[in-house]
């Protein structure tokens, strides 16, 4: 039986596992990503655990390791460089929100 990998990334440790006993490396990996979604604030976990749902969903829809390794990378890219995507939130920092002008128009005192 394979020895589990250390807590920290030995990735040799891990591709071992992988190659060894693909179960017990799936049931670590799974275990690694609970736990470290779980050591999160508590106001990032669900959106955390959303993401990790994603994610997971595309390695299934993937033919292949490596297609689902461009999904991830294109999905990563699109999270740093898409609309609303930590670029533009970093570029936006500090900045009050866009307003526009608008002309103020007098209203006549009411009468009654």
């Amino acid at each position: 039986m394979v020895q589990p990998p250390q807590k920290s990334m030995d990735f040799e440790a891990w591709k071992r596992l992988a190659a060894e006993d693909p179960a017990a490396f799936e049931a670590l990996r799974r275990q690694c990503l609970d736990e470290a979604i779980a050591r999160a604030p508590r106001g990032q976990q669900e959106r955390l655990r959303r993401l990790q749902w994603r994610i997971e969903q595309a390695r299934r829809r993937a033919a292949n390791p490596l297609a689902a390794c461009i999904t991830l990378s294109n999905m990563m890219w699109e999270s740093l460089a898409g609309p609303d995507g930590l670029l533009q939130a970093l570029r936006m920092e500090g900045r009050s929100p866009r307003r526009t002008a608008a002309k103020v128009l007098r209203l006549p005192p009411d009468r009654n």
